[in-house]
């Protein structure tokens, strides 16, 4: 079924024309990625979809409302959105109970009682519940951002949209979004995400779009994009992206393999010796820590090292996920002798981050 339409938009800023001739329909449940480069219409057109930005002509209808017709009641099909933009929007003047419960009890006549019960929901599955009288001043920058999806959620949308949700955020904050946004996909809402972030865009996407010439330039699965695009203009913008990723399933698994897959992806792609290097060392002491501290003798061995490289801004992300109970490697005491490649890590990284959510850990090292 249908949730969006979108038919022959046009949208200008004077002379110049962002968004010409876009038409788009979004199936329920499906999680389309918009991606490209600056200025070319990600966010217009995300905005187009609730009148944040008001079209110039075409039609919009959100599950089978339009939104662009003369009279439409505008705010009772927006309800059916939440928006989620780079800045947080929280109310700085209210704690966080109050900014979960305000839009329920004002726009859908909930009850104070029943808004809170909802947000208290909320709150535990975006891992926050004991936040919930804390004033947004005092929040991290990742917690504000959770604390926003929450908001959205409590209105019960049908769609939610993501306007480069991590863009404002430090590094470090970035994966404890990204991984709400994932347990959200994996629950089958149907998400409309703008975002910088191509690992996650692969991961999460059913559909990639990439925006050039003022509309949908080329479109399709992860892989069909960034594996096998097939325009000019797409094949230069996912070739300055270069990706690495290897599975591990058992605790003898061949280091050899890995390191030797490390250097051939360093040497392919000009990496120099230092830092084929450092990921090779980052890799192997970060997959030891896991099986020791995250994955029980018992346990099924799921892990995956992945490794992507912008050959626009020479920048090389680690990133490990690893299937089992919590544990975040970078808590432990610096001064602890038993955890010497997590002092490494430290060493020479840029900026680490970690993140539990569903059982899994995921780990970010940016070197």
């Amino acid at each position: 079924m249908s949730i969006i339409q979108v038919e022959h938009l046009f949208k200008s800023f004077g002379s110049l024309e962002v968004l010409r001739d876009v038409s788009l329909t979004v199936e329920e449940g499906e999680r389309i990625v918009i991606i490209g480069g600056s200025g070319c219409g990600k966010s217009v057109l995300l905005r187009s979809l609730d009148l944040l930005e008001k079209p110039d002509a075409g039609r919009i209808l959100i599950d089978g409302d339009e939104i662009t017709a003369r009279g439409a009641d505008v705010n009772r099909i927006r309800q059916k959105m939440g928006m989620v933009y780079q800045g947080f929007h929280l109310f700085q003047h209210m704690d966080v109970l109050d900014n979960l419960t305000l839009a329920p009890t004002r726009l859908r006549g909930m009850s104070r009682a029943e808004a809170e019960e909802k947000a208290a929901e909320l709150l535990k599955m975006v891992s926050l519940e004991s936040r919930k009288h804390a004033m947004p001043g005092v929040l991290s920058g990742g917690q504000k951002q959770r604390i926003a999806i929450a908001r959205c959620l409590a209105m019960e949308p049908k769609i939610m949209l993501f306007d480069e949700p991590t863009s404002a955020l430090d590094p470090t904050m970035v994966g404890e979004v990204l991984a709400t946004m994932r347990m959200l996909a994996k629950r089958g809402m149907t998400m409309l995400i703008v975002t910088h972030e191509m690992a996650f865009a692969r991961e999460v996407g059913t559909r990639i779009l990439y925006l050039d010439e003022g509309g949908i330039y080329e479109q399709g699965t992860p892989e069909e994009i960034f594996d096998r695009p097939q325009k000019p203009k797409t094949k230069a913008f996912i070739q300055k992206m270069k990706y690495f990723s290897q599975k591990i399933d058992r605790r003898d698994f061949d280091l050899m393999q890995l390191q030797g897959g490390i250097q051939g992806f360093a040497e392919k792609y000009g990496i120099g010796d230092k830092f084929a290097y450092r990921l090779q060392l980052c890799a192997e002491e970060l997959v030891f820590e896991m099986l020791s501290g995250a994955v029980s003798e018992e346990a099924e061995v799921k892990l995956e090292v992945n490794i992507s490289y912008s050959e626009a801004d020479k920048s090389i992300l680690l990133e490990l996920i690893c299937s089992g109970s919590k544990y975040d490697p970078f808590s432990t005491d610096e001064d602890d002798e038993t955890h010497l490649g997590v002092t490494i890590l430290r060493n020479v990284a840029k900026d680490m981050s970690f993140a539990y959510h569903d059982g899994i850990n995921q780990i970010k090292v940016r070197l």
